[in-house]
């Protein structure tokens, strides 16, 4: 795939030790991808890679930040990131990914393409429930915030005790009081 040439490295000129790639990741990257969950990406990704005689160990560091919308509000704001992925590569018959933290790559192989596990990094730093920190903190103005505030559920208010109350109802609440 020539679209990931960038991201594509061949190891087997390299010296046996650490190597460092450093790669800065933005929209094209995803969109490489069909990714368009983020309006905006700024990330660094750092690849350590240390080879070995019989194994390739990859460490991946990703950081920066990538816009997306609040879950509540649909607002866009800058979502911090930092994540790290770590991966094995050893070489055998043939190709085996099933493994997570595990690849088997075939002896005759010379190379290998990191774009998926840089992408994988990003996605699994991104929080699973996006909250805009301006819900949190409670600074943040908007129409959506004022809308789920009047539509809330109201506290019910203590009915005054004049009111008469069919007595079926007193002993059913004895019950729930007596379960606790």
């Amino acid at each position: 795939m020539k679209k990931f040439k960038a991201y594509e490295i061949q190891f087997v000129g390299l010296k046996v030790g650490r190597h460092q790639y450093d790669y800065q990741i933005d929209n094209t990257f995803f969109e490489l991808f069909e990714y368009n969950e983020f309006n905006n990406v700024n990330v660094k990704a750092e690849l350590t890679l240390e080879k070995k005689p019989t194994m390739l160990e990859l460490d991946f560091k990703v950081e920066g930040f990538v816009n997306v919308n609040c879950d509540v509000t649909n607002e866009p704001y800058d979502q911090p990131i930092n994540g790290e992925l770590s991966i094995v590569i050893k070489f055998g018959d043939e190709y085996n990914d099933e493994n997570e933290e595990l690849l088997i790559i075939p002896h005759g192989e010379y190379k290998i393409q990191v774009e998926q596990y840089i992408y994988e990094a990003i996605i699994l730093s991104v929080p699973y429930k996006r909250i805009h920190p301006g819900v949190e903190d409670g600074t943040l103005n908007s129409e959506v915030l004022d809308k789920l505030e009047e539509l809330a559920p109201k506290q019910k208010e203590e009915k005054d005790s004049d009111e008469e109350i069919d007595p079926r109802w007193n002993e059913l609440k004895k019950l729930l009081n007596d379960n606790k």
